[in-house]
């Protein structure tokens, strides 16, 4: 958060290879977390989304898993056929969709191997191998 709003871009450092990944924080997004901190419950916290016990201070991962299940069931999805991880390949599958751009979704994954990028959306490799042959690095 800056000045009272939040940013339109932030990172996080990736589990395995320690190095920052950025990604976008939608507008829509931005709005719920503004309305999210405003909540009683939010007053004083030191995590965005804090745990559900005062001995730990964040949300732990079964927690979120959890977060994520409701939210899936609440919308009518099939709660089995989402996850934590579907939900974050879901937006660079989209742009990979789009765009074809297999360079822009390996910086968005921060895969330092485009094989890696590769296998994480399932694409053909004949396919991947002509759109990475088109993108100039």
């Amino acid at each position: 958060m800056a000045t009272g709003q939040i940013k339109e871009r932030a990172s996080v450092l990736q589990s395995k290879s320690q190095k920052p990944v950025r990604f976008e924080i939608s507008e829509g997004t931005r709005a719920s977390v503004v309305k999210w901190m405003e909540d009683p419950l939010m007053v004083g916290s030191k995590y965005l989304w804090p745990g559900r016990f005062h001995e730990r201070l964040q949300i732990s991962t079964r927690q979120y898993a959890r977060i994520v299940r409701d939210w899936v069931s609440s919308i009518g999805l099939e709660v089995t056929a989402y996850g934590t991880h579907s939900v974050r390949r879901t937006k660079v599958s989209q742009i990979y969709k789009k765009a074809g751009n297999l360079r822009a979704v390996q910086l968005l994954l921060g895969h330092t191997k485009m094989d890696s990028t590769v296998r994480y959306l399932g694409v053909e490799l004949e396919d991947a191998l002509a759109i990475a042959e088109a993108i100039e690095i």
